[in-house]
């Protein structure tokens, strides 16, 4: 790389690099030139042209810093119950419209190094707990925003890390939700089995005391893994042929329902043929087209899904009180009911007026029934409001106190990052932050550990969240706060950026909507 010194403004220095190609063209049409430059010396040498190269405190830490506080400054509005929502829209042109921290990451497909550590931090949070991404990104943010500052004044990157030591089963899948769109969210309801939005294929719509047989194949007449050719002289042998096909299809279906299954779930296409012999032995065909659904309804009725159309076992037969096709607004839904409340799986029936409306019910939803799974994992509470993180601060800021030497302001900052969750709590419900910090502070001071910021209140207020039952899981504090610390830790263990030059490779085709989709027939 050759490299030009220019004079800017208050004194300051900027270098602008200029490829060796785009110098050699310079000086060949301005002064008729040919020479031989060098690449300079050192790292830079060693990547290919177009590479990107940055080291030390100036231009990696602090540049990793301020992009981490960028992002936590994005979804910090939206922390909280007053937080703001945002509008995303996402590569697809898919419109979002939510304060959940865990969706807009997800479709924000951040790309800076550093602030991915943070993202990835809050998934694995998302993973671990299921709720509490806005809280490692607020955290972590401000965990590096007061380290930044302990630069600044001088102690090394060593002295801010040095602190931080190294250190009944329930599936969130049992809980199915089934958006269907009209009416009102009040209108929502919770069935014990499954409901899918499909209609049945066949005359039968309604069975009680249902013994379902499920199969992930085509329902239809067996086919011949090679080709073969038949030859046909005369129309009594097209008409014994035909009929030699529908008495194979007879046979078959005669053996299922011979079983006593009244209802057959295929995962493929239905054939005409099958179709009116289920219709003949009275047996209700339902289609789904997705293994997964296929699979979650096998769990909910305790049936064995079949590869091949053979008639099941009775160990392979599932059973449900009722199963029937029903209309929820204009939409045709099928229901496998269970009448007693010990079934496996559950579906949560949601509706609203928008679908907009309906995604955010059902991340509320899925931020409930996670909290449900902690709970199984660890019974323990702490109050929220911002009541746990001021009486961290308080107790570390203690410690702190008694700690000699450098560390201590190492500490004491660490103690103030976790004031910005109240914080943000204040911001977001149009109160005073720093007057709501004091007063925080000061009821701690006198041991009521449980007062946390009132959010109700029109002017900044406190009370004890204990008997609001403003409560919060240990275990997803615990998992919050020791994700953010360590991707924190992280982002200031780096003290380079090295970024290869993108890889060429052909563009996508624009101005093309879904041009890498799958097309499944």
């Amino acid at each position: 790389m050759f490299v030009i010194t220019s004079e800017v403004n208050a004194g300051r220095r900027s270098t602008e690099a200029i490829t060796v190609s785009s110098f050699k063209r310079l000086a060949q049409t301005v002064f008729g030139l040919e020479f031989q430059i060098h690449q300079a010396p050192g790292f830079a040498q060693m990547l290919k042209e177009g590479a990107k190269h940055f080291s030390g405190l100036e231009e990696a830490v602090y540049r990793n810093i301020q992009a981490c506080k960028e992002l936590a400054q994005t979804t910090r509005t939206a922390y909280g119950p007053n937080g703001m929502n945002k509008m995303v829209i996402n590569h697809m042109e898919k419109l979002f419209v939510t304060n959940d921290a865990a969706t807009i990451l997800r479709e924000l497909e951040v790309q800076h190094p550093a602030a991915k550590m943070i993202v990835m931090a809050s998934h694995m949070q998302e993973q671990e707990v299921g709720d509490g991404t806005n809280f490692v990104l607020v955290f972590a943010g401000a965990l590096l925003e007061l380290a930044e500052e302990l630069l600044r004044i001088g102690l090394s990157v060593s002295e801010a890390m040095s602190i931080f030591p190294d250190s009944g089963h329930f599936n969130v899948d049992n809980i199915r939700v089934c958006k269907i769109l009209g009416s009102g969210i009040y209108s929502s309801s919770v069935l014990h089995g499954m409901v899918f939005k499909k209609e049945t294929e066949g005359d039968v719509t309604s069975v009680k005391d249902a013994k379902i047989a499920v199969y992930s194949c085509p329902f239809d007449g067996m086919i011949t893994e090679t080709k073969g050719t038949v030859l046909i002289k005369t129309a009594e042998e097209l008409m014994n042929f035909s009929k030699g096909e529908e008495n194979l299809m007879d046979a078959q279906v005669k053996a299922i329902a011979d079983t006593g299954a009244n209802v057959i779930v295929t995962g493929g296409k239905v054939a005409d043929m099958a179709l009116h012999y289920a219709n003949k032995y009275n047996i209700m065909l339902v289609r789904l087209n997705s293994k997964w659904d296929l699979r979650r309804l096998c769990k909910t009725v305790g049936a064995t899904a079949l590869p091949r159309l053979t008639p099941p076992v009775l160990e392979e037969i599932g059973h449900c009180d009722n199963v029937y096709l029903s209309e929820v607004g204009d939409t045709q839904v099928v229901v496998f009911k269970h009448e007693k409340e010990d079934g496996a799986i559950s579906t949560i029936v949601l509706r609203g007026s928008t679908d907009n409306l309906m995604d955010d019910i059902e991340r509320a939803v899925d931020d409930g029934v996670n909290t449900f799974k902690v709970l199984t994992r660890d019974k323990r509470l702490v109050p929220g409001g911002g009541a746990t993180e001021i009486e961290l601060a308080k107790q570390i800021t203690s410690y702190g106190e008694t700690c000699p030497g450098l560390e201590q302001y190492a500490i004491k900052k660490f103690a103030e990052a976790f004031e910005a969750i109240p914080r943000a709590l204040a911001e977001n419900s149009g109160v005073k932050a720093n007057e709501v910090i004091s007063k925080l502070y000061a009821v701690h001071q006198e041991g009521n550990k449980n007062v946390g910021l009132d959010i109700e209140a029109e002017v900044p207020a406190v009370k004890d969240m204990l008997e609001a039952g403003i409560l919060d899981t240990y275990l997803g504090k615990y998992w919050a706060i020791k994700l953010a610390t360590n991707a924190a830790v992280t982002v200031l263990r780096v003290d380079q950026i090295i970024m290869a030059k993108p890889a060429g490779g052909p563009k996508p085709p624009s101005g093309k909507k879904d041009w890498d989709d799958d097309q499944n027939d």
